[in-house]
């Protein structure tokens, strides 16, 4: 990859690519071989319209948890934790589970818990306290499944090791050793730089980040994309940290990487293997990709709108993109093993067959996620792979049928979380 041909590219394309899927504002980073290129486009704010330059900061939404990752991994190396050692060696009373469980999302207990315990320095604390009560969801190691909520624990044995407040923790550790000068751990910080407000709607959000209790797994870090590259190119440069991107879990087929590393999602693209995470908060969205092998790494922020086809342009370009998914016209889903009614704590999803013989979902998000711009929607599911089908509607990705409930149905509807199958069931 050219890295000046890419940076001409970026310049030119990336104001049409904003206004051609409604977003906002975006900044783009792209770095090879220790030079980087950047460019902005758009807006910060529809409200004020002001211009989204280089040097703004955006949320970066859950890609936090690798940095959060990137803390646990110094207290291994300092031999302070030790990743296959229960959690309550560290937090006492804590439910079974290993921090390396907590790491790659294999813990087990409902994840998407975002209740707010308040702006003080004991969030954290407190929002460990109440995740006694959460549901568990499989047995700790039996499979993968995205966990917010494991990550604030992660969030709080690094400051319970350190002695000092998970966000004190950040810029002590990774933010001022990195030269990262243009990261804001809360809106105290943000409002000091050029500040991007998420959009929904055509419109700025109400609020501009979720709750500090939620900081460590990517509710209210921002940065510019540059910022976050330097972060990328620590991963590329430090040999200790490489084992954050070996294999733990093999992943679902769900559109998503093939496998999870110790916070790192994995990805085995044409090219060869990529490395990297995506970001959501209310309203904005990022994306980072490391090739390692070509030394090559990508950051892209956006502030609302259709952003995933803007993405998809811009890492196709530097990184390479999957394959599209192909529904198997060979093939029908097994409407028994499939339909019921399948929830979570952001969701409730049902299953159904229709008097065609054809497999139907309907999707209804629940709480934070509808305050995120989740919307309902209806579409039938195609045969791809298996257990894993395809939504004919647009815009919404494969679906994996998982496990046995005992009467030879699926227990999981899985799309990145496992929904468990509802008490009763849907016929056929």
């Amino acid at each position: 990859m050219e890295i000046d041909e890419v940076g001409g590219w970026l310049r030119e394309r990336l104001p049409g690519l904003a206004e051609e899927h409604g977003v906002p504002g975006v900044a783009v980073a792209v770095g090879a071989g220790g030079r980087v290129v950047e460019a902005a486009a758009g807006v910060l704010s529809t409200a004020t319209g002001v211009e989204a330059t280089v040097d703004s900061v955006f949320q970066i939404g859950s890609i936090t948890k690798v940095l959060t990752a990137t803390l646990v991994m110094g207290l291994a190396a300092e031999g302070l934790v030790e990743l296959d050692a229960p959690v309550g060696t560290y937090l006492p009373g804590f439910r079974e589970a290993t921090v390396r469980q907590l790491l790659c999302h294999t813990a087990g207990f409902e994840g998407d818990v975002f209740t707010d315990t308040g702006k003080g320095d004991d969030c954290l604390e407190r929002y460990v306290e109440l995740l006694a009560d959460v549901p568990q969801i499989f047995e700790p190691g039996e499979m993968f499944s995205y966990n917010n909520a494991g990550y604030s624990v992660l969030g709080r044995i690094v400051e319970v090791m350190r002695g000092e407040p998970f966000d004190r923790c950040m810029r002590n550790h990774l933010f001022a050793p990195l030269g990262m000068t243009h990261a804001a751990s809360d809106p105290y910080e943000a409002i000091l730089h050029r500040t991007a407000v998420g959009h929904l709607g055509g419109r700025p959000v109400p609020v501009w980040a979720m709750a500090r209790s939620n900081a460590p797994a990517g509710s209210m870090l921002a940065m510019t994309p540059r910022d976050l590259l330097a972060f990328a190119r620590a991963h590329l440069a430090d040999e200790g940290l490489r084992a954050m991107r070996e294999p733990q879990v093999v992943l679902p087929d769900i559109g998503w990487g093939t496998a999870w590393g110790l916070g790192w999602e994995l990805y085995d693209l044409p090219g060869g293997p990529v490395f990297g995470h995506n970001g959501n908060t209310i309203g904005q969205s990022a994306v980072l990709r490391i090739d390692p092998v070509r030394d090559v790494s990508v950051a892209i922020f956006t502030n609302g709108g259709d952003r995933k086809p803007l993405m998809k342009e811009i890492l196709g370009r530097v990184v390479g993109s999957p394959a599209e998914p192909v529904p198997d016209p060979s093939a029908r889903p097994d409407v028994r093993r499939c339909a019921g009614v399948y929830l979570s704590s952001t969701s409730r999803t049902t299953v159904s067959g229709d008097e065609q013989g054809r497999l139907l979902l309907e999707h209804v998000p629940l709480g934070l996620a509808v305050e995120a711009g989740d919307e309902p929607y209806r579409t039938e599911l195609l045969s791809w792979r298996e257990d894993s089908l395809l939504p004919a509607e647009p815009g919404h990705g494969p679906v994996a049928f998982l496990g046995d409930d005992g009467e030879g149905r699926a227990r999981y509807l899985h799309t990145g979380r496992a929904d468990v199958r509802a008490a009763g069931r849907i016929e056929a």
